[in-house]
C-alpha cells in the first residue's frame, strides 16, 4: 500500500511510520519536515500535498493543535485555533482527500481520550475531539466506492509522560505497541466509522 502519514515524525507519528514502512510505501507529511511539507490548518496546503502525492491506498493523520489554557482566560481566538487545525484540518484531508483515495482505501484521524475524559485546560481540545468523533461516525455513512473512515484516540501514551505527565494526574501511560496496533487496526482492518479508543482508566 501507499500511505501517507501526517505527523510522521512526530511521537506517535515516527513509532506509526516505523511499523508501516516494514511492508508499504509511507509518505511522510508535516509542517517543518517530511517527505511533503504540510500545515492541515491551511486547506491550499493540503491539496498541494494531495496533488504531489498522487493516489494512495491509506491516509493517516497524527496532527493538529489546539490551545490548552484556563477557560476564563480563552478568547473566542485561541478556541479557533483548535477549530482551524485539528477539526477542520483532518475534517478536510477527508473532504479534499476523497479524490485522491484509492477504492476501499482508509482515512485515518487521531483524537485523544480528553473527548470523554478531559483534564483542566482542555475545553478547547475535548470539544474539538468530541466533534471530531461525531464527524466521523457520519461521514463513514457517505463515503463511496469502499472507503473507510476512522479514529484512533489514545490516552496519555507512554513516549508522552515527561511532557505531559502533570496534566494527566492518576493516569496510567499507554504502551506504545499498542498505540500502533490501533493504526494497524484501522488501516489493515475493515471497520468504518469506528471510535478505537486506547484508554486504561483501571
Amino acid at each position: 500500500m501507499k500511505i501517507l502519514i501526517i505527523g510522521g515524525n512526530g511521537t506517535i507519528g515516527k513509532k506509526v511510520s516505523a511499523y508501516f514502512s516494514k511492508s508499504h510505501e509511507v509518505i511522510i507529511g508535516g509542517r517543518k519536515s517530511g517527505d511533503v511539507i504540510i500545515d492541515i490548518a491551511d486547506k491550499n496546503s493540503i491539496k498541494k500535498t494531495f496533488e504531489s502525492s498522487g493516489k494512495l491506498d491509506a491516509i493517516i493523520c497524527i496532527a493538529g493543535e489546539a490551545k490548552w489554557a484556563a477557560f476564563d482566560e480563552m478568547s473566542e481566538d485561541d478556541f479557533y485555533i483548535g477549530l482551524k487545525s485539528k477539526l477542520m484540518g483532518q475534517v478536510n484531508l477527508v473532504r479534499l482527500g476523497q479524490e485522491y483515495l484509492n477504492d476501499k482505501g482508509s482515512f485515518t484521524l487521531t483524537t485523544g481520550i480528553l473527548a470523554d475524559d478531559p483534564v483542566e485546560l482542555t475545553t478547547s481540545a475535548a470539544m474539538v475531539n468530541g466533534a471530531i468523533h461525531s464527524f466521523v461516525k457520519a461521514v463513514a455513512l457517505e463515503l463511496k466506492n469502499g472507503q473507510r473512515v476512522n479514529i484512533v484516540s489514545p490516552g496519555l501514551v507512554e513516549d508522552a509522560v515527561e511532557k505531559y505527565e502533570a496534566y494527566f494526574p492518576g493516569h496510567n501511560p499507554i504502551p506504545m505497541k499498542k498505540v500502533v496496533n490501533a493504526y494497524a487496526k484501522s488501516v489493515l482492518g475493515k471497520g468504518t466509522g469506528k471510535i478505537i479508543r486506547i484508554y486504561d482508566n483501571s
